[in-house]
């Protein structure tokens, strides 16, 4: 496969036959992907070999990495017919899916019922009651995990009320990473990437990006990042080791594995918003943050292009007491 090989798109479900709201799905589904890469070469200046590039997912229309996620699996769904009229979209989320999910929802004219964290920011909250979406809050204490708890049994209740998304179980979570995002990847770096680093949550950014990455060039190293404890304020990120692993993660992926701690994300994004004038959010920032150790532990002088996910903007954490800190 050459560097000329482009994307494929998502697939809006308006091809499969969707009669309402045609216009707004296709504005929407067209603008998800093709995000850019910002060069963070001010970042490595000590290492000058190194070319160190964030994928820049708040150009998404939805704001963040999880549109591609939900798009496929929404698109997937109504075409297979789970989605169908009269259902209601129903998953869990600690925002960013939930708020694609809404977004499409109201674009696509079906209804969203979402299991959230009540704790995750007030920007993310009101984002969602903005496009419409229902939401159950749930214990703060329990994290992700008790919100998929909270859905999972909602979804045994009326399994005749809801289509369960279930973006942790989704195969079409990692596919829409295989078709667009590692391809873009390939694409925006001609071929050149030699190192892929990303958080991990429902797993499908790594994995659907790795699996395609390592077939584009097997050489390409490939890293994974999780935070350093169960009890971090890194949103949207899980630690393994002490939640419910996601269905879709594939652990023999990853090349490497580094912890990264919730002070670190932290202190990072407020020196990208200070010192580079990037505001991203905290597990944008926490990659930033793992791209730079991998950068670091490279040989002297060894060429490098190191790709990471920048999920999100900081636009959704400007209530958090971090950003006063430092």
């Amino acid at each position: 496969m050459t560097a000329a090989h482009t994307s494929r798109a998502l697939s809006s479900p308006v091809a499969a036959g969707a009669a309402s709201g045609e216009a707004a799905a296709r504005a929407v589904f067209g603008r998800i992907g093709n995000t850019p890469l910002i060069a963070l070469d001010d970042l490595t200046r000590d290492l000058p070999a190194v070319r160190l590039l964030g994928k820049a997912e708040w150009y998404n229309p939805g704001g963040s990495v999880k549109d591609r996620a939900a798009a496929s699996i929404v698109g997937e769904a109504q075409r297979n017919g789970q989605l169908a009229p009269g259902k209601i979209l129903l998953d869990s989320t600690s925002g960013n899916t939930g708020i694609a999910y809404a977004m499409l929802g109201a674009a696509l004219r079906f209804p969203v019922t979402l299991c959230v964290p009540e704790n995750v920011s007030d920007e993310r909250k009101r984002i969602l009651q903005a496009y419409g979406a229902n939401i159950i809050f749930t214990d703060p204490a329990e994290g992700s995990d008790g919100a998929i708890q909270i859905a999972r049994q909602l979804a045994a209740r009326h399994p005749d009320l809801y289509f369960y998304a279930d973006q942790y179980s989704n195969d079409a979570n990692w596919r829409a990473h295989y078709l667009t995002t590692a391809n873009e990847i390939w694409r925006q770096t001609e071929g050149r990437v030699t190192h892929f680093v990303s958080m991990l949550g429902t797993t499908g950014t790594f994995v659907g990006t790795t699996r395609r990455l390592k077939e584009l060039n097997p050489r390409i190293r490939c890293i994974s990042l999780q935070p350093d404890s169960a009890f971090h304020g890194i949103e949207g990120a899980k630690h393994l080791p002490t939640a419910i692993v996601p269905p879709i993660y594939d652990a023999s992926l990853a090349d490497a594995n580094l912890e990264i701690s919730t002070e670190s994300a932290h202190a990072m994004a407020r020196r990208l918003a200070r010192q580079h004038g990037l505001l991203v959010g905290v597990s944008a920032a926490a990659a930033v943050v793992g791209s730079l150790q991998v950068a670091e532990n490279l040989k002297k002088n060894q060429p490098a292009t190191v790709v990471t996910i920048l999920c999100d903007s900081g636009e959704k954490y400007l209530s958090e007491r971090f950003w006063e800190e430092g």
